[in-house]
């Protein structure tokens, strides 16, 4: 388990050992584990995200384009 990132937006945890990524939007309290193809799909977004994003209103419009897949939502224990 490595975590990613964590700004005010997004928490991202990456398990590598099972190819899959964690992230929770913070501003909805909502999140999704994306497995696979998609997580491969996910971490080289995220790279190219963080490589340009100049404000972190760039990653809220980002990760917006995943909102429909975000619906669990963030338990905090």
């Amino acid at each position: 388990m490595n975590v990613v990132l964590n700004n005010p937006v997004l928490y991202v945890v990456d398990y590598p050992s099972v190819d899959a990524v964690e992230v929770i939007d913070k501003r909805r309290g909502k999140g999704a584990l994306f497995r696979d193809e998609a997580a491969q799909r996910f971490r080289t977004e995220l790279r190219e995200m963080a490589s340009s994003a100049t404000e972190m209103d760039d990653f809220g419009a980002w990760i917006d384009e995943y909102g429909t897949l975000m619906t669990q939502p963030a338990v905090y224990h």
